[in-house]
C-alpha cells in the first residue's frame, strides 16, 4: 500500500460524502444510465460487474465493457469499478487498467446467480475466506486507488460479523451490505433484513464507511434506512432501474422529479445514449432500460412493446426514435391534453405498512416501483401479508408477572424478516 493512498473515510470525504448510490448491476449500470441517475440525484455510481480475467486478457471484452468516456472527470465521477474474480493476479491486472479512471475498485462477493456458481465468484466465494482475503489484500497493497467490497449475509449474525471484520482487516475501505442471503434470488428473493445490517453497523468500527442495500422503493426510504441503520449511504439496484427519481430526496414534493413522466425520462435517457459515443455497453443496455422505464405504460400500448421487442443493438437511432421514442411522446402528450388531466395525474399515498413505509398509487404514465408477480401475487401484497402474520403471533408470557395466555403484539423491531416468500423490492 502506498503511503499516500486514501483510507476509507478520507476517500468518502474527498468524493463528497455520497449517500445515494447506483448499485453495480450486470449490463445495467453502464455509462449512460449512470449519467442519467446522477441527473436525478445519485451521488455515487458503480459500474456493472466486470469479469476480471476477461477484462485483463480479452481486448474485445474490454472494448465492449469500457470506453474513453467511462470514468471521465466531467460526466462520470465519482465512480467505483466493480470486478468479480477468483484469482488475485488477474484481478490486479484488470484493476490496474482502470485505476486512473475511477475513485476505487470494488470486489463483488455478493452475486448469487448461477453463472457465479459455475465460475466460482461472487457470493459463491463466501466459504473461502482465505481467497477473499487474498483478493482484497492484493489490491490494497498494489493498487493506486482504494479497494472496496460488497457482500451478502449469512443466516447467522455472528458469522456475518466475523466475515465483515475479515474483509475490512484485509484492506476493504468501503463495505456495502446487501441484507439478503445468497439463496434469496429469483422467486426466493424475499425482504432484505435491515436488522442484520444494523447489527453489523453497530458492531463494526465506527469509522468504517458503511453502505446499506435493499428494500428501497421511494425517496423517503433512503432517509428511513439511514436513520434506522446509521449508515453512510444507501445503494439501490432495481428501484433505481424502474425509477431513477428514487434518488431525488430533495424534491419529494415535486412529482416530476420523483415520479418522472415516462416520455420525458425516455427522451432524456435516449439523448444521453446517443451522446455516449464509443460506449457499446450503453447501446447494448438500451433495450432493457426502455422496457423498465416504460413498464407501467406498455400494457396499454402493446404496439410499442412489440416495436421494442424487435430492436437490436445494431438498430439505428433513427428507428428507435421513430418507432418508440416519438410514439411514447405523442401518446403521453395526448393524455396531458385531456381537460381533466389535473384530476387524473395524482399520486396517492397509502397507509404506513408494517415494514415502515407506505405504498403509492402512481399513474401509468409515470415511472414507479415494480412489484414482480410470483404465482399471480405481487410482492407488495406478499410482503404485507407476511409481516401482518408475524405481528399476529401469539406469545404466552410466563415468569414475567403477566397472566398466562396473555397476548403480546410484536413491535416492528421484533418482527423477523420473512425469507423466501416475497420478491425483492
Amino acid at each position: 500500500m502506498t503511503s499516500d493512498k486514501l483510507n476509507g473515510r478520507q476517500l468518502f470525504e474527498k468524493i463528497g460524502k455520497p449517500s445515494k448510490i447506483v448499485a453495480p448491476m450486470v449490463d445495467q449500470s453502464e455509462l449512460a444510465w449512470r449519467i442519467l441517475s446522477r441527473k436525478y440525484g445519485a451521488t455515487l455510481a458503480y459500474t456493472p460487474m466486470f469479469h476480471a480475467k476477461l477484462f485483463a486478457t480479452s481486448e474485445k471484452y474490454r472494448k465492449d465493457m469500457w470506453c474513453e468516456l467511462d470514468g471521465d472527470e466531467k460526466i462520470d465521477r465519482p465512480l467505483v469499478v466493480q470486478f468479480c474474480a477468483n484469482d488475485p493476479e488477474y484481478l490486479l491486472q484488470a484493476a490496474k487498467l482502470v485505476q486512473n479512471k475511477c475513485d476505487a475498485v470494488d470486489l463483488n462477493i455478493g452475486c448469487p446467480q448461477g453463472i457465479a456458481r459455475k465460475g466460482k465468484y461472487g457470493a459463491f466465494l463466501m466459504e473461502d475466506w482465505d481467497l477473499i482475503s487474498r483478493l482484497i489484500s492484493t489490491l490494497h497493497e498494489h493498487l493506486d486507488v482504494p479497494v472496496t467490497a460488497k457482500i451478502r449475509v449469512f443466516p447467522e449474525r455472528e458469522k456475518t460479523l466475523e466475515y465483515a471484520k475479515m474483509i475490512l482487516k484485509s484492506g476493504a475501505q468501503f463495505l456495502t451490505v446487501h441484507g439478503r442471503l445468497r439463496e434469496q434470488k429469483g422467486q426466493q428473493t424475499g425482504l432484505a433484513d435491515w436488522e442484520i445490517i444494523k447489527y453489523l453497523r453497530d458492531n463494526l468500527p465506527q469509522d468504517t464507511v458503511f453502505f446499506a442495500n435493499g428494500n428501497i422503493l421511494y425517496p423517503e426510504d433512503i432517509s428511513r434506512c439511514m436513520n434506522k441503520i446509521h449508515c453512510d449511504g444507501v445503494m439501490s439496484a432495481e428501484g433505481n432501474l424502474y425509477n431513477p427519481g428514487i434518488f431525488n430526496t430533495e424534491h419529494t414534493n415535486e412529482k416530476d422529479k420523483i415520479f418522472p413522466r415516462v416520455d420525458k425520462l425516455l427522451r432524456e435517457y435516449f439523448e444521453i445514449v446517443k451522446s455516449c459515443e464509443g460506449s457499446h455497453a450503453s447501446k447494448i443496455a438500451m433495450k432493457s432500460h426502455f422496457f423498465k422505464i416504460l413498464r407501467p405504460f406498455l400494457p396499454l400500448n402493446t404496439d410499442i412493446r412489440s416495436n421494442i421487442a424487435t430492436m437490436k443493438a445494431t438498430t439505428s437511432f433513427n428507428d428507435w426514435e421513430e418507432k418508440v421514442v416519438k410514439l411514447v411522446e405523442e401518446r403521453v402528450q395526448a393524455i396531458f391534453n385531456e381537460p381533466n388531466i389535473y384530476e387524473k395525474d395524482v399520486i396517492t399515498v397509502g397507509e404506513t405498512q408494517l415494514w415502515g413505509g407506505a405504498y403509492r398509487t402512481v399513474p401509468y404514465w409515470r415511472c414507479q416501483p415494480y412489484f414482480r408477480p410470483v404465482n399471480g401475487v405481487t410482492a407488495d401484497k406478499r410482503l404485507t401479508d407476511a409481516l401482518k402474520a408475524a405481528t399476529e403471533t401469539t406469545t404466552v408470557e410466563s415468569d414475567t408477572g403477566s397472566e398466562p395466555g396473555s397476548l403480546k403484539r410484536k413491535s416492528e423491531d421484533e418482527i423477523p424478516h420473512a425469507r423466501g416468500k416475497e420478491t425483492k423490492v
